[in-house]
């Protein structure tokens, strides 16, 4: 019953409800605005005057009470109008791997002829964000949340806020933008080698070991050429690493959920496939991608590397298992 009435107040009176989408508009009854703690100084030094005006009857001290209120409430219409009618609309977001920041453009306009200053933008009121918007022109700040884990992330409730113009007031209201970023998985660190292609499997999955492109790096195997060795990795304290080959004639590559290690988990294999598309994208290799409950057919170039790493960003754990039932 509580629970019911917060979550209804929330909504009703904060906004808390779900993700609204398009631009967002605050209008009067989203904003928010109380004194700040400069402005409860600001009072309490207002009633001391006012009270040493009274007991030795100061006109001058009654004037500059009075001349003192006004500007205060002045100013109190001054920081509401700053965020009234401020327009919200969030921008198209760009995709990003898990540990990184995911970035959130919102950009900001400003209804009739006033320029708006020092609007303030936070998510954890931690880091904070400023920004000045000029009447009939736009502004777009960029919101930057931590990624944490692969998939769609949304960046929640949003604060705006702003004390403009002399502090003694805060005002504030909260967006809740229905935009998402889409989250690549980790790449695994190191170097990886790609796997090498099942020759019975036809010659569509044959690769052909060559001397043209550059496939990535493998360990150093006894009689392995002194050319084929990468001694620029061997001087960062690497190792010996011996460099691969793709041949011109055969260039498919099938990037496998089989070819993976299956002591490693979900999200480790995961993390293995995303190393072995970027490598595999960065050496101009043509490759498909096979993961349970989901095949996509061998391609070149940056669609098809975004459409594999979209897959793995999506792929639900639960896939794995139903492919294995069906086995």
């Amino acid at each position: 019953m509580l629970t019911a009435l917060k979550n209804h107040l929330n909504t009703w009176l904060f906004r808390l409800g779900e993700p609204e989408s398009g631009s967002i508009v605050l209008v009067q009854r989203r904003i928010f605005i109380l004194p700040s703690r400069h402005g409860v100084l600001f009072v309490c030094a207002l009633l001391l005057m006012l009270t040493g005006a009274i007991n030795y009857n100061l006109n001058l001290g009654f004037v500059l009470t009075f001349l003192l209120t006004a500007m205060g409430v002045n100013s109190i219409l001054h920081t509401f109008r700053n965020l009234s009618k401020l327009r919200i609309s969030p921008e198209r977001t760009q995709p990003v791997f898990a540990g990184v920041d995911a970035q959130f453009p919102l950009t900001f306009e400003g209804a009739g002829t006033l320029d708006r200053y020092s609007v303030g933008i936070t998510r954890d009121k931690k880091t904070v964000i400023y920004a000045d918007v000029p009447a009939g022109q736009s502004s777009t700040v960029t919101v930057d949340i931590p990624a944490l884990q692969r998939g769609l992330l949304r960046p929640g409730r949003v604060t705006l806020f702003t004390y403009y113009p002399i502090g003694l007031c805060y005002a504030w209201a909260y967006i809740n933008p229905e935009v998402t970023c889409l989250v690549y998985p980790r790449p695994e660190p190191g170097v990886i080698p790609l796997p090498l292609p099942d020759e019975q499997q036809g010659q569509d999955s044959a690769l052909g070991l060559g001397n043209d492109d550059f496939a990535g790096l493998r360990s150093y195997h006894p009689g392995d050429s002194p050319r084929h060795i990468a001694w620029k990795a061997a001087a960062r304290g690497q190792g010996l690493l011996t460099k691969q080959f793709i041949g011109l004639a055969d260039r498919q590559l099938w990037l496998d959920w089989t070819a993976t290690p299956e002591t490693l988990g979900i999200e480790d294999r995961l993390s293995r496939l995303t190393r072995w598309i970027c490598d595999a994208h960065a050496a101009g290799i043509t490759f498909g991608l096979r993961i349970p409950g989901l095949t996509l057919p061998p391609a070149s170039g940056s669609a098809q590397r975004d459409r594999c790493l979209e897959a793995l960003a999506l792929f639900q754990g639960d896939s794995e298992n139903n492919a294995h039932a069906d086995r």
